[in-house]
């Protein structure tokens, strides 16, 4: 009896020790993702002043060029996920992204860029929906929000990483050397999730060890779950409208501190990776633990918490954007940070618990499909044109474009000194504004995101099921 108890004791211990591998592997390749996806943030401005992109230019390489492909392949990939070895599927999606990241250091044209950036997207279509079911798999309900959130720690950390990194090597060597670090460890990771995860059997961390499925069921199905559900609609509105303000925001953030406060590369990159990347840590787990935690006693909790970060956040990213001194405005940015990033394992928390393990895979697929088109996709691009356009309107002696283009070395986005060109401090300024005033107009969008979340609370019962 005593060795009975010793193997169950042996054989937990062994599965709590291959739980954490498992979730801390998926959350380094998801920050390996996540630093090839946002990378073009750290590097915009040097790669803006050397190939003398538009921000618009520079939105696209941010957000549509890499989000198209990833959001409408996400899909066909993740009913793939839901017949096949999800693991093999993430290792080959690896290789591929990381490849393509590689590439675009040698990039000599605007096209070229966008050409590789699309590539990018197309291998990390495979990697996120199939790696939420897999978690979903290791971790049954009442932990799913946590682990959720923890895998969400992806994001923050490839942003840390990829913004200190890459804000020193830009500032040393140029924008060029950047894309060939972070493109390899991504290769190592991938042969690492080959060698030594395993593909669960599917539904076996549900409450009462539901059965496997008998197939998998056709997608016009999990659309007509997802979309019956008046929660699902609501979460999803919120987590799009919200996607789409903050990658906007987000991923100018390091040419906003260059060009309105004079920060160097590698001080707005440290500053990015700060903010961003440690705001989005103590964000995506708060938002988890505090979801599973209130979440016992109502479901609502679930929607609650990112409606009040979202709400919260808002008028501090506001403020932030008024602000002449850099040190305060950085400050209130990650606060809201932390609030604005609460969203992600209460939302998919609540998507899993609607569908069935069959259905998970696809069902993820389905919300980053819109989140990232949308938002990835769209903000940046928002981001981008609306600075064009009011830096435009701003510069009163003449045409914006062809009179601060030749404003000196920077262009009409460079640093406020030094000055070059007789219309270099008009240039200055008008870009300086333009970027401002885009920022705070697409931050409106907030609002419009928390009501959404709010109103999912009102189609979630009061106690423990997901319906």
């Amino acid at each position: 009896m005593k060795e009975l108890t010793a193997q169950n004791v042996g054989a937990k211990s062994d599965a709590g020790w291959y739980r954490s591998w498992f979730l801390l592997l998926l959350v380094l390749i998801y920050a390996s993702s996540f630093i090839d996806r946002i990378i073009i943030a750290v590097v915009g401005q040097a790669m803006k002043v050397e190939m003398n992109l538009s921000d618009l230019q520079l939105g696209l390489l941010n957000g549509l060029a890499f989000s198209i492909f990833y959001s409408l392949l996400g899909l066909p990939i993740a009913r793939l996920a839901e017949r096949f070895n999800r693991v093999l599927l993430i290792a080959l999606s690896i290789g591929a992204w990381s490849v393509m990241t590689t590439l675009c250091g040698t990039a000599g044209a605007f096209w070229q860029l966008l050409v590789f950036r699309l590539g990018v997207g197309i291998g990390e279509a495979g990697s996120t929906p199939t790696a939420h079911s897999l978690i979903s798999d290791q971790f049954g309900p009442r932990r799913r929000a946590s682990a959720l959130s923890i895998y969400a720690l992806g994001p923050p950390v490839g942003v840390l990483v990829g913004a200190l990194g890459g804000g020193w090597m830009v500032q040393h060597m140029g924008w060029r050397p950047v894309f060939y670090v972070v493109g390899l460890p991504g290769l190592i990771f991938g042969l690492l999730a080959w060698i030594t995860l395993r593909e669960p059997r599917r539904g076996a961390a549900e409450e009462g060890g539901a059965a496997l499925a008998a197939g998998v069921p056709p997608l016009r199905d999990v659309l007509k779950v997802l979309l019956g559900s008046r929660a699902f609609v609501q979460m999803l509105l919120g987590t799009v409208v919200g996607a789409f303000a903050q990658y906007g925001i987000n991923l100018f953030i390091p040419v906003y501190l260059t060009r309105v406060y004079g920060l160097s590369y590698a001080q707005a990159g440290l500053i990015f990776g700060l903010v961003i990347g440690v705001g989005g840590l103590i964000g995506n787990v708060l938002g988890g633990v505090l979801a599973d935690w209130l979440g016992a006693k109502s479901r609502r909790w679930y929607a609650w918490v990112p409606a009040f970060g979202t709400a919260i956040g808002f008028p501090l990213v506001v403020t932030a954007f008024t602000l002449g001194q850099w040190p305060v405005a950085v400050s209130l940015i990650f606060v809201a940070t932390v609030l604005l990033s609460m969203w992600n394992g209460p939302t998919f928390a609540v998507v899993h618990g609607i569908v069935e393990p069959r259905m998970r895979a696809t069902a993820s697929a389905c919300v980053f499909l819109v989140m990232n088109l949308v938002g990835q996709g769209l903000g940046p691009a928002s981001v981008g044109l609306l600075s064009d356009r009011f830096a435009a309107r701003l510069f009163t002696q003449g045409s914006f474009k062809l009179a601060c283009t030749a404003a000196g070395p920077h262009g009409p986005h460079g640093a406020p000194a030094p000055l070059h060109g007789p219309f270099a401090a008009a240039c200055h300024d008008a870009s300086a504004y333009g970027i401002r005033y885009a920022m705070l107009a697409v931050s409106v969008v907030l609002v419009w995101s928390a009501v959404h979340y709010f109103l999912a609370s009102r189609h979630l019962a009061a106690g423990r099921s997901t319906q």
